[in-house]
């Protein structure tokens, strides 16, 4: 109505850095892989959705450069360095021919790194780690098992929600859970059960405006309220879980009585599969992420109900500080080995070796070499992570 012209994203004209106020799940979803050679945000922080799914496909981003837009010009040359967090405008000749020799050194090392894709991640003291990957896609389990993934730590469904009008039927949930499962066969697919709220919105669905999404309703407190959804999720994985090794996991847990009440769920979704002669895995695992510290410190409440636990750090993080996480002017308060958040982890895992079960983490700290051997030190069974980390990561374990 204004004659305002919008860009598209999912369709690129050419090869191009995009910078932008912010990106929202739903736009880095349908991103032009293709033509996209990195991203500039004024907004966001390095747990932001923006910045995992950038990681995730090995793209160059820079995230919460504030005032950036009111800075660069279209169709304007910017070199970015994600690893210093730089965004140089209208590079010099010399800027250009230093960078381009640090990117031909970067390709080398990742060259070099491959050696390490397909090894299995053992320490020094014979200490075996799973290494897993976090994808939100098919094509990122693509990317997943050729880097060496030796399981789906985490297959965050709710871009499967996303960017459209009505949410995915059971069919089309089933085959593409189907498809992962088929890729990675007799491996672990760890699927988590759709985890909505906070900074992912889903307009079809028309929830209430909350004045704090982060703390309202979201994941299970969702699944549990919009329970004809989540039978429907639920459905379609327990129809894929015949074609590999599928597991599922609930987002989002607070107290015991959610999973109790989910597992009601599943179970009614069970005995209508046995009604009418479906076929489906009836021991099919289910387990819990640990993000809030409410469930950190009772596990043992729950442990005898789930089969396994996966610590999602980059909430753990944020609700132990009570900092938003995709807040750049609460940074500092993103402290992965304060004493607090190693409490909580450590808790995490001795309750779960006590009773037998293994534990991982999914946060983004799973992925980065300086708290690997914090984590692998206080007793975590797997690490999952975007998947271009995969190789890096073990070469860290191995050298342990």
């Amino acid at each position: 109505m204004l004659n305002i012209n919008t860009s598209s994203l999912s369709s690129l004209p050419y090869p191009c850095i995009v910078v932008a106020k912010d990106l929202t799940p739903s736009d880095t979803a349908n991103l032009d892989f293709i033509n996209l050679l990195g991203f500039v945000t004024e907004e966001g922080s390095i747990t932001s959705h923006t910045a995992i799914l950038a990681q995730a496909f090995n793209i160059p981003a820079v995230v919460g450069v504030r005032g950036i837009i009111d800075q660069v010009k279209k169709a304007e040359e910017i070199i970015i360095d994600s690893g210093e967090g730089l965004v140089i405008l209208n590079p010099t000749e010399e800027e250009k021919h230093f960078y381009s020799i640090k990117k031909d050194e970067k390709d080398k090392i990742s060259r070099e790194l491959i050696k390490f894709r397909d090894l299995p991640a053992i320490t020094s003291k014979g200490r075996r780690i799973k290494v897993f990957a976090n994808i939100g896609s098919e094509k990122e389990a693509e990317i997943a098992i050729n880097m060496g993934a030796e399981g789906i730590g985490l297959f965050r469904t709710e871009f499967i929600f996303l960017d459209r009008n009505d949410p995915p039927s059971e069919e089309e949930q089933f085959r593409i859970y189907k498809r992962v499962a088929e890729i990675f066969k007799d491996k672990p697919v760890i699927i988590r059960t759709l985890d909505i709220g906070g900074d992912k919105e889903i307009p079809y669905l028309k929830l209430e405006k909350e004045k704090n999404p982060f703390l309202g309703v979201r994941g299970l407190r969702l699944c549990l309220l919009e329970r004809e959804l989540f039978k429907v999720q639920l459905r379609a994985i327990l129809r894929a879980s015949v074609f590999g090794n599928i597991w599922i996991m609930y987002p989002m847990v607070a107290i015991k009585e959610e999973v109790e009440e989910a597992n009601k769920i599943l179970e009614e979704v069970k005995q209508e599969f046995e009604n009418e002669g479906k076929t489906f895995v009836r021991n099919i695992k289910v387990g819990i992420m640990v993000e809030i510290p409410s469930i950190a410190l009772s596990l043992e409440e729950v442990i005898d109900i789930i089969d396994f636990v996966s610590i999602g750090s980059n909430d753990l993080i944020q609700y132990t500080f009570a900092a938003d996480r995709t807040n750049e002017k609460l940074r500092y308060l993103y402290i992965p080995n304060h004493r607090a958040v190693v409490s909580l982890i450590k808790n995490v895992v001795d309750v779960c070796h006590k009773f037998g079960k293994e534990v991982g983490v999914c946060g983004e700290i799973a992925g980065d070499e300086e708290y690997v051997p914090l984590l692998v030190d206080l007793g975590v069974d797997e690490l999952s992570m975007a998947p271009s980390k995969i190789p890096v990561i073990k070469k860290k374990i191995i050298e342990l």
